[in-house]
């Protein structure tokens, strides 16, 4: 830069400073207003949009995904080009030196001139770096697999309903619905087993939520309880076992009051009502069969995850539920407590369901209404079949005008 270019600078320097705006009260005022704004968005992001929850981080969860925010989704997706022995590189030298660079961006950039067509070749190099920026975090967003989203307990009344599901999948078939323990039937290693209750005083006095959570874990092998924690080989997450303590704290220890809106029962049939799966079978199969009629599990295949699953899987599909007859579907002659037996060999084919004890008699006439009303699924298909309610008419009035003689 010359001399003459120089005083032309200083020249509109001095101009531009006689101008100049106050920073008492002008600049503060504008940045007052300019924060208040943000602060505004904010909130509104916070109410109206929120962060996404996660269950709590999980080193036996292999399946978990991990990714960045979003605004560091082009470096997470950088370091794939990166061999794994060179991941240091990635992760700290080009990061740094990118860094060092903005730093003496101003000593190692002597132009004098601001305008931007006059700075094609700054332009030039923070445009490449910008679409490279860009174009892996779109990368990014588009080829990592999406996690699969977990079912977060945000209340004590959640987490105990939750609770409740997970305990009626993987402990039901043991220590039956209630946790009132007895004998195991139909599970291999543990068959004529007797488990004493879990529901007792005994039990949920004596035993701490963390003592809980280890025992199903780790499991009890020498009691013939398998773990169950992702870590030791099961299935359960860390979270989902938290839920089930919880919810066997919430419900078996009087100590502890349950929240009224955690408490979902079996809603029971009104006279002439029809049972729909949606309202009323789905709640008996989760509490008690999906523990056995799930994938992996020895049940002649017939799974009952779903209304589908119920009319459509096992081995005997086609007679397993038929709509109107009571005497030849299985899953009905099963809770009567009868045999199904083989038709060629005369040998059992599926014992009595639940294995362990019968099922409630109003549990069992809920099936055998729903079987004999078609098997409807929702509550409205249900509603429609479903008998009015008798409304009684008082019966007119018999007495007789007399009228007095004169």
């Amino acid at each position: 830069m010359n001399e003459e270019q120089k005083n032309k600078y200083y020249d509109k320097y001095l101009q531009a400073k006689q101008k100049g705006v106050k920073f008492w009260p002008d600049i503060i005022y504008k940045d007052l207003i300019v924060s208040f704004a943000l602060f505004l968005l904010v909130i509104g992001l916070a109410a109206f949009v929120g962060v996404a929850q996660e269950p709590k981080a999980d080193p036996f969860d292999s399946n978990y995904v991990p990714r960045p925010e979003w605004y560091f989704l082009f470096l997470f997706e950088f370091l794939k080009f990166i061999p794994g022995q060179l991941e240091w590189v990635g992760t700290t030298l080009i990061p740094g030196i990118g860094i060092l660079i903005l730093l003496f961006l101003p000593f190692l950039d002597r132009n004098p001139y601001r305008h931007w067509k006059k700075r094609k070749i700054g332009l030039m190099v923070m445009g490449l770096i910008v679409l490279g920026i860009v174009g892996l975090t779109v990368r990014s967003v588009v080829t990592t697999p999406e996690v699969e989203e977990v079912a977060l307990a945000g209340s004590i009344a959640e987490q105990v309903i939750q609770g409740q599901d997970l305990y009626s999948i993987y402990c039901v078939e043991c220590h039956q619905p209630d946790g009132e323990g007895g004998e195991v039937v139909g599970v291999e290693g543990l068959e004529g087993v007797i488990l004493k209750p879990i529901n007792s005083q005994d039990e949920m006095w004596t035993r701490t939520d963390e003592t809980l959570f280890n025992v199903i874990d780790y499991g009890q092998q020498d009691l013939g309880m398998p773990p169950n924690g992702l870590g030791y080989g099961g299935e359960l997450p860390r979270n989902e076992i938290e839920k089930i303590v919880t919810f066997m704290r919430y419900t078996w220890d009087e100590r502890a009051e349950i929240p009224e809106e955690a408490i979902v029962g079996i809603p029971a049939l009104t006279e002439g009502e029809a049972p729909s799966y949606e309202v009323h079978i789905s709640m008996v199969v989760k509490r008690y069969c999906i523990s056995c009629h799930r994938p992996g599990k020895e049940n002649n295949e017939y799974l009952m995850g779903s209304y589908q699953e119920m009319l459509t899987t096992g081995n005997n599909a086609d007679k397993n539920i038929i709509a109107g007859d009571l005497q030849n579907s299985y899953l009905i002659l099963t809770l009567y407590r009868e045999s199904i037996l083989d038709p060629a060999t005369g040998e059992e084919m599926i014992g009595p369901m639940p294995p362990s004890k019968d099922l409630k008699a109003e549990y069992v006439e809920m099936f055998e209404r729903w079987i004999l009303e078609g098997m409807p699924e929702t509550a409205d298909e249900a509603a429609a079949l479903s008998s009015p309610a008798v409304e009684e008419v008082a019966p007119e009035s018999t007495v007789t005008e007399v009228t007095p003689e004169p």
